[in-house]
């Protein structure tokens, strides 16, 4: 909310809006400063970049009868005194004939014309407003961005939980696959040259050093264009795709249900990093 004077006059301009892709712009002007309308959409074009926008301008005169209607008095008797004339003609005596003459055309004119001095108390109460408006939207975008970097923090921090855990992933699938082979077919009946050859290929698969270090990559790319001046709203939001393949595919290969726990810890912060980013011009 901003607010001038110049001692006759005070505007008030409060501004309120929700967040939209687009600028949707609804302005309540008095009727006084209506022809104001399109030197005030023009400039929220340029200053508010998107929302659903409501702005409501208020007048508060300090004379209460500096905005007064103006009554045309010699117009006003001439209407008076032709009625009577009329009147008298017709025989009627019993019509208001100050009523009818003071609803007559131009006896009563309201002055609705602003002055030069008055719109520029306008404009100074709008921009006063706009920049409390900007200002409040800087601070929850710092709060946003500090809740946004925590998040990315926090997968990254699951990552190293992963990379602690898959030490003694790899040796416990040989184990389980040798293991099986022993029972299924007896150890002397298993041609090791082969399948250690079998074994290596079916590890190839599983692993996920790509995974983590293209997820890395992209968490901190992710930070990098957070701290950007640039508005980067729709690059975070594709950045985030990335990150969320790369979880998907660490998760369907790890083959390992304390990996798939930490995984799913993963997802969970980066849905919450999505609808932040909703907010995000």
């Amino acid at each position: 909310m901003g607010s001038s004077e110049n001692g006759s006059v005070k505007y008030t301009v409060e501004i309120k809006s929700l967040n939209s892709k687009f600028l949707e712009l609804n302005l309540r002007l008095p009727k006084a400063v209506s022809d104001r309308e399109l030197i005030l959409r023009g400039e929220c074009s340029k200053l508010i970049e998107r929302g659903k926008v409501n702005i409501n301008v208020s007048t508060e005169y300090t004379n209460q009868t500096a905005k007064a209607a103006s009554i045309n008095a010699e117009l006003l008797k001439e209407y008076y005194k032709q009625l009577q004339h009329i009147a008298f003609q017709l025989g009627d005596t019993k019509a208001n004939m100050f009523e009818l003459a003071l609803n007559m055309p131009e006896v009563i004119s309201n002055n609705d014309e602003v002055d030069e001095e008055e719109g520029k108390v306008l404009v100074a109460a709008f921009y006063a407003a706009v920049k409390q408006f900007d200002q409040f939207r800087q601070d929850e975008g710092a709060v946003l961005k500090k809740d946004l970097e925590h998040r990315v923090q926090l997968i990254l921090t699951h990552l190293t939980e992963v990379e602690s855990v898959e030490g003694s992933r790899i040796p416990l699938i040989r184990e389980r696959i040798n293991q099986y082979m022993e029972e299924a077919v007896g150890k002397e009946n298993v041609d090791m040259n082969r399948f250690e050859q079998e074994l290596v290929f079916y590890i190839e698969k599983l692993d996920i050093t790509e995974e983590k270090v293209r997820l890395r990559s992209h968490c901190n790319y992710f930070i990098e264009a957070l701290n950007s001046q640039d508005s980067n709203g729709k690059k975070l939001g594709f950045i985030s795709q990335e990150m969320g393949r790369e979880i998907n595919t660490l998760g369907s290969k790890a083959n390992n249900a304390q990996i798939q726990q930490i995984v799913v810890k993963m997802k969970d912060e980066l849905e919450k990093i999505k609808e932040q980013l909703l907010n995000v011009l």
